[in-house]
């Protein structure tokens, strides 16, 4: 499959991996969604089919005004696309019930990450402790609130995310996929990902005012569901007084063991 003349691509550059060899799905997904909406607009959802390439050109191909898909230009005719796309009705403001912790908690929780004992992968550009100041976002989220529940449904994470000059998106705030990917990993760790790894499998994010550069904000995830091999979780970003900056929904993927 060729692109046509003037289409839309997205290249994930190496440092924006998620598992080895594949694109952070939050930052993967934010790239796509950045084409239905913007910061202050409605919610995307975002489906990926698979590990999503790194630097390789992907093709954005739109389907009406509200659905987009993202194409591997080089893949045999009649493969999937790696993503799909679509505006969805912005979710309720209680993804994380009781708000934001402070950021002292948060700093706490973060000494209790389990990543820093074992991680299924290190190098992950949103919770990888491998990776260096500026060159992730070094988000360490551990448990504040135990679940109550089957499988430790409820289970709170949180940790601090100290905006990198790195994330810049050119205005003095963070970039819009750099967002996506803040809310992608502290959700997953609400669930024991070193006892079962999950990747990404859908993502709705809505951005509601960007961080700003040299800002410390807090980021949460809670563990809603469990079945079978998907995980349900909710993330959400605050400033350091509580105030809600993002917040998403995710579904994950067990991997087969």
């Amino acid at each position: 499959m060729t692109p046509g003349n003037g289409a839309t691509t997205i290249t994930i550059p190496a440092a924006f991996n998620g598992p080895d060899g594949s694109g952070n799905g939050g930052y993967s997904a934010g790239l796509l969604a950045e084409h239905l909406t913007r910061v202050g607009g409605t919610a995307v959802q975002v489906t990926l089919r698979v590990p999503p390439p790194l630097d390789h050109p992907l093709t954005v191909e739109p389907e009406g005004e509200d659905i987009l898909r993202l194409v591997d230009p080089s893949a045999q005719e009649g493969t999937g696309p790696v993503a799909e796309a679509v505006r969805v009705a912005p979710f309720d403001r209680g993804v994380i019930p009781g708000g934001a912790v402070s950021v002292a908690e948060a700093e706490n929780a973060s000494e209790l990450y389990p990543g820093f004992v074992d991680h299924p992968f290190p190098r992950c550009y949103s919770c990888g402790p491998e990776r260096a100041e500026g060159e992730g976002l070094r988000l360490f989220a551990g448990s504040v609130l135990p679940g109550d529940g089957p499988d430790n449904v409820g289970n709170t994470v949180a940790c601090t995310w100290q905006v990198h000059p790195a994330v810049d998106d050119g205005s003095g705030s963070a970039a819009f996929a750099q967002v996506w990917a803040a809310l992608d990993c502290p959700g997953g760790w609400s669930h024991d990902i070193i006892g079962r790894p999950i990747v990404l499998g859908r993502f709705t994010a809505q951005v509601l005012s960007p961080p700003k550069i040299g800002d410390t904000t807090v980021v949460m995830g809670r563990l809603t569901g469990v079945d079978g091999r998907k995980i349900h979780t909710g993330s959400a970003l605050y400033d350091a007084d509580g105030g809600l900056l993002a917040q998403a929904r995710a579904t994950w993927i067990a991997l087969r063991t």
